[in-house]
């Protein structure tokens, strides 16, 4: 598996991972039709260890997808853990259980899920999309991400277009999607033309939302 060079964060040199607290660190942005963002950088302390662990541990495998009426390869590595299958590390199920607790009264249930993706460099890149794939099609749901590595743009807006959103992920951030945003919004990892090191994503969902 060839990656680009991996450049660990000055800011990121803590001795050990540890997931920081969320009660008033977060950042919440309102977006159009009900949706929401929450944004809490530098959420894991010690992140670049996390993402050697990751990179190096997790049975990575390349997808293959339909496009104009021929297979092609997903621009990404994949993992899936599905509901009571252990994560691939023991701080993943931290901030799950994190994440449970402080988004409780809102979501009113559990993260059950963990994808895993692991951009290798700017030629990886996942298209626009809304996590629209069982529930989160018709009812408000939530989808929680963890950036680990390189820093790279997610970039949301609005379904069917509109002004495009930037936010700047990398080392331990957190954004957590919300209300209408995978109904109402769409996001995106672009390709970039730059040397960027290798990300990964880590998103918690909800049973029944992809």
């Amino acid at each position: 598996m060839e990656l680009a060079p991996f450049q660990a964060s000055l800011l990121d040199a803590a001795a050990a991972v540890e997931v920081t607290a969320l009660a008033g660190s977060v950042r919440r942005r309102a977006l159009s039709a009900g949706a929401w963002v929450d944004v809490r950088p530098r959420w894991i302390e010690g992140a670049d260890a996390l993402f050697e662990r990751l990179r190096d541990g997790v049975p990575w495998r390349a997808g293959r997808r339909p496009m104009y009426e021929r297979m092609v390869d997903v621009p990404r590595l994949l993992a899936f853990y599905g509901d009571g299958q252990a994560l691939p590390d023991p701080v993943l199920a931290v901030a799950r259980s994190a994440l449970d607790e402080y988004y409780a009264a809102e979501l009113g249930e559990r993260f059950v899920t963990a994808g895993l993706c692991l951009y290798r460099d700017g030629r990886d890149s996942v298209a626009w999309h809304g996590d629209r794939i069982g529930r989160g099609d018709r009812q408000d749901t939530m989808v929680a991400i963890v950036v680990l590595g390189g820093p790279r743009p997610l970039l949301l807006r609005p379904r069917g277009g509109g002004p495009v959103l930037r936010f700047e992920l990398g080392h331990g951030d957190l954004i957590v999607m919300g209300g209408s945003c995978q109904r109402t919004w769409d996001h995106a990892v672009p390709k970039s033309a730059r040397l960027v090191g290798p990300r990964i994503s880590v998103q918690f969902r909800p049973f029944d939302v992809r």
